[in-house]
């Protein structure tokens, strides 16, 4: 029958809906979390000053282990700042200008490569990439600065990052929170990755070229192409354009260097994640020594912080959450100590086991389930804020259907960050939807029909999958 239900167990259960539920009002759950730690700390070692210094080292122990995650992220992000300031970025990009002639071509060049350039260096530095160099080139063959942002939005903040295959970031919390290695969960979300991008962008074509054809966008062009071009101006120009050159073919051999490494030496998780951060950093460098010379010194340290600002700032609301969801497996015997019944396999698994006595479960069930989870936690504009808790109803809910835990946390992975990630919720679509001149909310709305279809059509993928 499993181990017997503690007053622990059930304060974790009752935080998980009350997380749930502020995330579905749209409000930050970093407090709640808080005092979800609090309690069960207090509730195992009823002293008030353990309970005190257990919120602080659940802290220390959710940082421990984001800190590869954050660092690589805050190192990609810095990378790209000084191919930005060195209009390295343009030569890079400027090649593919030439498939662009039909609005069609417009929207799949700028979402393939949007999708590409997003595995390396993820999608905020991407976006910036994509609307200075392809967006002016988009609109002068006719595609609607809308479809561009919408381009944008699926191929990266969508198909790039719910997968995450090259930075292995929202892999690595989803794994954790499930108990899974990064590989199980990276190679169950494959498939499921693939159907959500075929099916969530060619709906997406589909209804634009329908709308065009309407002539819904027919007085936008020239407005948006002068705001694209002006943007395009203000690169700087540190770099001649034969170094430039030069240094646009160097990168992404090292990068492509670094894939056929990974595969050569089965390079997984931290080791790829590692590989990676360090060619970023060894790139950064060379590119602020020919932009800066003399001032290298100081630019280096420079972009490292702005990195670093990036880093921290994004995954600022992530820490809180992560420390209370850690506490539902290994977590909690390293943050509070020995204080779970003898025969207990984690606050997680015996909810999970309890709940297989309970409820009838099944493939269906735990797949629909996961995905309303997922889409629920990206409400707050993240995307990855909640995919611990994402990964955690995965555990739960593998435990009681007897297994799948690899699929259902890849699902619930998904779901959270195409909805949150930067697709659906508007505050979240704010950066690309600036640099193509166009309205969040609108841009919201026109991706929610895709992203439903795709959402649906996918979650019917994962039940023959689990």
């Amino acid at each position: 029958m499993g181990v017997e239900l503690t007053v622990l167990h059930w304060i974790y259960l009752a935080f998980i809906v009350l997380i749930i539920g502020f995330m579905i009002a749209r409000k930050d759950t970093s407090l709640v979390c808080i005092i979800g730690i609090f309690l069960l700390a207090v509730t195992a070692t009823h002293s008030l000053s353990a309970a005190i210094s257990g919120v602080f080292n659940s802290f220390i122990y959710a940082i421990t282990e984001l800190l590869p995650t954050i660092l690589v992220i805050s190192i990609i992000v810095a990378m790209s700042k000084v191919l930005t300031s060195t209009g390295i970025n343009d030569v890079m990009i400027s090649p593919f200008t030439r498939f662009i002639r039909t609005p069609g071509w417009a929207y799949w060049t700028i979402g393939i490569l949007m999708m590409v350039i997003s595995w390396f260096f993820w999608p905020s530095p991407a976006v910036a990439l994509m609307g200075a160099v392809l967006l002016p080139v988009a609109i002068r063959v006719g595609l609607p600065a809308l479809g561009a942002a919408m381009a944008m939005n699926l191929f990266g903040h969508g198909i790039a990052l719910s997968g995450d295959f090259v930075i292995q970031g929202a892999p690595k919390l989803t794994a954790d929170a499930a108990g899974l290695p990064v590989a199980d969960v990276i190679s169950a979300s494959i498939p499921l990755v693939f159907v959500m991008g075929v099916a969530t962008t060619i709906t997406a074509f589909i209804l634009l070229r329908r709308d065009m054809k309407k002539g819904l966008f027919a007085n936008e062009e020239h407005e948006i192409a002068v705001t694209a071009d002006s943007a395009l101006e203000k690169t700087r120009q540190l770099l001649s354009g034969q170094v430039k050159k030069m240094l646009a073919i160097i990168i992404p051999v090292l990068f492509v260097l670094d894939v056929v490494t990974m595969f050569y030496l089965h390079l997984q998780g931290g080791e790829a994640t590692a590989l990676i951060g360090g060619t970023a950093i060894f790139i950064l460098i060379l590119i602020s020594i020919f932009a800066h010379r003399q001032e290298s010194f100081e630019e280096i340290t420079n972009y490292f912080i702005e990195g670093f600002q990036f880093g921290f700032k994004v995954f600022g609301p992530v820490i809180p959450i992560a420390a209370f969801f850690y506490l539902g497996d290994a977590g909690f015997v390293k943050i509070i100590g020995e204080y779970l019944p003898k025969m207990s396999q984690g606050i997680v698994n015996d909810l999970g086991v309890a709940l297989a006595h309970v409820v009838p479960l099944n493939n269906e069930i735990g797949a629909v389930t996961l995905t309303i989870v997922g889409a629920i936690t990206g409400l707050d504009g993240s995307g990855f804020s909640g995919i611990s808790l994402a990964g955690s109803v995965a555990h739960l809910f593998a435990t009681a259907i007897g297994g799948g835990a690899a699929t259902l946390t890849a699902l619930g992975q998904i779901a959270a960050i195409w909805v949150g990630g930067g697709t659906l919720v508007p505050w979240a679509l704010i950066p690309a939807a600036a640099i193509c001149g166009v309205d969040p909310f609108e841009l919201a709305q026109r991706n929610l029909i895709p992203v439903a279809v795709g959402l649906v059509v996918t979650t019917i993928v994962a039940m023959f999958l689990i």
